[in-house]
């Protein structure tokens, strides 16, 4: 089967690729197992001057890459530059602090005895990519493998083929052979991946096949690490000053045309600031540039693909059908035959909508008010995900009340964020499991192994 990419921007061909075959995906899961003998008996300096390569070898190729993300996903190219600096930061991160995470831990020791852990990698691990974020994904699911010590068999989104096989030439050109490998197709392709000879599976992507690789690893009795949806609220309290944090915002629902696992995908407002708030972030959006997101000064682009343009939509259309207001928006924007959709504030919103019950991935925010503290954290929990949260208050005892309260991994105050390779990035319920970036993430890419010693 061919897979083709295309621009979002104005649905142009960029490429195309043949899917990799049955036979294929096999061949290479041997090979991984066959690189995995040496890779993980390399030392960790050894592991780490690999991977420092690799860092070099992506910032020279910055400008380039950052292009090409933009044209295949649709990322505004400030973007896709930010993108790829951070990305940059967490390899750093890796390399730095890799060592005396998984290095030799004592946990016992007296006169005749030592006891310690030994870190060891798992093996070959299978690493499945959303197209939302196809640089960053890599850096926090595959380069934590690679320092650790396991091979790892990557497939991305059918929708961003171009971008991993750019991230595999990069890759290839530093580590030995069949350290990284990669795959490329559909969601059967994936499916085929995971029931190969393999030791682990990590995970990004929705909850529906979250799910499903779930059974697969139970049924394989490996581990799992699974970065799935998310439904985040944005809490705004009474005393919130609102003129401090309207591009806070902003940035944490619009960010990446709203294409963002941990955004802000509902508003919830306290009723003395519903209107202001209505109005403010009305006029916020309206001074943002909308166009080509080769185009420095843009800061919303297309959505990936027609298929998201159109859930979207369908989204929107049943909201407004069950008697949902728009402020702003609501319609898709005609510009180059690309995938655009004008950014959008809804109100009036019932828990019979799909915006209030579905994962909202585009540039469409829900604003919905409440009375007390207590009703905004039932209406912050109602929801079948808890990635991220947002809390807009100058009272930091409220805060610390709806921290305690709030059932999400990760929670962030006015204009501070808490995505940092030092923190993990995880969430509660139909989120996932496990977590990414920190010292939690490398350990859990890890055997566990107890050994004594006598003195």
């Amino acid at each position: 089967m061919t897979i083709k990419s295309y621009n979002p921007s104005n649905n142009a061909l960029l490429g195309e690729m043949e899917s990799t075959n049955v036979f294929e995906i096999k061949a290479i899961v041997n090979k991984s197992r066959l690189a995995f003998e040496k890779w993980g008996n390399l030392t960790k300096e050894e592991r780490i001057a690999y991977i420092q390569k690799l860092y070099d070898e992506i910032k020279s190729k910055k400008e380039e890459f950052a292009k090409l993300l933009t044209n295949e996903m649709g990322m505004p190219i400030s973007e896709s530059l930010f993108d790829i600096d951070s990305g940059l930061e967490h390899i750093k991160w890796y390399m730095n602090n890799v060592k005396s995470i998984i290095g030799e831990k004592i946990t016992y020791e007296d006169e005749n005895e030592v006891d310690k852990i030994i870190f060891e990698p798992k093996g070959v691990v299978a690493v499945i990519i959303a197209w939302n974020f196809p640089f960053s994904s890599f850096v926090w699911q595959a380069v934590p493998n690679l320092i650790v010590g396991n091979t790892v068999v990557v497939k991305h989104s059918e929708y961003v083929p171009l971008c991993s096989k750019y991230i595999f030439d990069m890759v290839s050109k530093v580590l030995p052979e069949n350290v990284y490998s990669v795959v490329y197709g559909d969601g059967e392709v994936g499916e085929e991946l995971v029931k190969q000879n393999i030791d682990m599976i990590c995970f990004t992507g929705s909850t529906k096949i979250g799910q499903k690789l779930y059974k697969i690893a139970g049924e394989k009795f490996i581990p799992i690490v699974l970065e799935c949806g998310g439904s985040a609220p944005g809490i705004i309290f009474e005393d919130a000053d609102i003129d401090s944090v309207i591009e806070s915002i902003y940035t944490n629902k619009f960010a990446n045309t709203g294409q963002i696992c941990d955004g802000q995908k509902r508003l919830i407002v306290h009723e003395s600031k519903f209107l202001e708030v209505c109005e403010k972030l009305k006029q916020c959006i309206e001074s943002k540039k909308i166009g080509s997101p080769l185009e420095k000064n843009v800061e919303i682009g297309p959505l990936v693909s027609i298929q998201q343009l159109e859930k979207l939509e369908e989204q929107v259309k049943d909201a407004i059908k069950k008697g949902a207001k728009v402020i702003c928006g609501g319609k898709r924007l005609e510009l180059d035959n690309g995938n655009y959709y004008f950014p959008t504030i809804l109100v009036n919103i019932t828990k019979d909508m799909k915006v209030y019950n579905e994962e909202v991935f585009g540039p469409v925010i829900p604003i919905i008010k409440f009375k007390t503290l207590e009703e905004a954290i039932k209406i912050a929990n109602d929801t079948e995900y808890g990635l991220g949260g947002y809390v807009y208050t100058l009272d930091k005892t409220k805060y610390d009340t709806v921290v305690k309260k709030l059932k999400t991994g990760m929670i962030a105050l006015n204009n501070l964020y808490y995505l940092r390779p030092c923190n993990p990035f995880g969430g509660y319920k139909k989120s996932g499991m496990g977590k990414n970036n920190s010292e939690f993430a490398l350990k859990e890419l890890c055997n566990m192994k107890v050994v004594t010693y006598e003195k």
